[in-house]
């Protein structure tokens, strides 16, 4: 073989070691490439993961009484969640991960905002609640104090309404056989019991028709009883009463005298004589005979 054959096949050698070299340097800046790549995929997975666990923090600490927006926020913390999975398996591109986070990022702003606008509206709410409350019970208070001095105007005019006696005077009396009245201090003699009183002006008691009883309370204690033996409360208890009389009072002053007519013989010592309008005491007096 002569030297021409053989310088061409050294050059044939030299460029084929030339496109090989060639064609290993590209593979290897490919693959270094791809390696690269690869790792800035990792990187920008690891970063979309934490931000998703930052996400899912964050919507643990948004709290709302709302119904409707609570199940909102459990649907898109379900959403987060699953992106989260797809983000650890490796199921979806980098750059459809990224769009789907930043989606549900913006709508947990858009939760922030309305919880915080919620929460300042309730504040406002409470507030006025509060106010309202309080003049709810200052009204309250006041509408007391108002029944309270009602009430005891109430009372004062009920009290100011009872009749007032005076110059209440009690005596034994005998009957002649002309019919005339005599003053007696002795029991034996007694036929009659007079009582008598002033009642005072009284512009705002009620005028009309007034029953007067007179209970007359013997030594032993017994009410001497009257005809009817009718029964009703004195001073808390059920007792009877010794006579009554109906009297038309004009709210002027006016005197009164009531007369009780003795059944049997009446006992030495002292009598009570309480007086009543209505069920309601308005004088008493003593009797005694000898």
């Amino acid at each position: 073989m002569n030297n021409k054959a053989y310088l061409a096949i050294i050059g044939i050698l030299l460029l084929i070691s030339v496109v090989l070299g060639y064609k290993l340097f590209t593979t290897s800046e490919t693959v270094a490439g791809q390696e690269v790549t690869i790792e800035e995929g990792n990187l920008e997975r690891d970063r979309l993961e934490l931000e998703l666990e930052r996400m899912l923090l964050s919507y643990d600490t948004l709290k709302t009484e709302n119904s409707v927006l609570a199940a909102e926020m459990a649907a898109q913390r379900a959403e987060i969640e699953s992106l989260l999975k797809k983000v650890k398996d490796k199921d979806w591109s980098i750059h459809k991960l990224k769009k789907e986070a930043d989606t549900l990022r913006e709508i947990m702003k858009g939760y922030v905002v309305t919880i915080d606008s919620l929460n300042t509206l309730n504040d406002s709410l409470f507030r006025e609640i509060d106010i309202a409350h309080r003049r709810i019970s200052d009204v309250e208070q006041e509408n007391m104090g108002l029944e309270e001095r009602q009430e005891r105007m109430e009372s004062m005019i009920a009290e100011g309404q009872i009749l007032q006696t005076n110059q209440i005077s009690c005596l034994g009396i005998r009957l002649r056989s002309s019919g005339k009245q005599v003053d007696t201090k002795y029991a034996k003699r007694t036929e009659m019991i007079k009582t008598c009183f002033n009642i005072f002006e009284n512009r705002i008691a009620e005028p009309g028709e007034k029953i007067i009883h007179v209970r007359i309370i013997g030594p032993d204690g017994k009410v001497l009883p009257a005809e009817s033996g009718e029964s009703l409360s004195f001073d808390g208890e059920m007792s009877t009463y010794s006579v009554k009389r109906t009297i038309d009072y004009n709210n002027a002053e006016m005197d009164v005298c009531v007369f009780y007519n003795v059944q049997g013989e009446l006992e030495k010592g002292d009598y009570k004589v309480f007086i009543y309008e209505g069920t309601t005491k308005i004088g008493q007096s003593d009797l005694i005979l000898k």
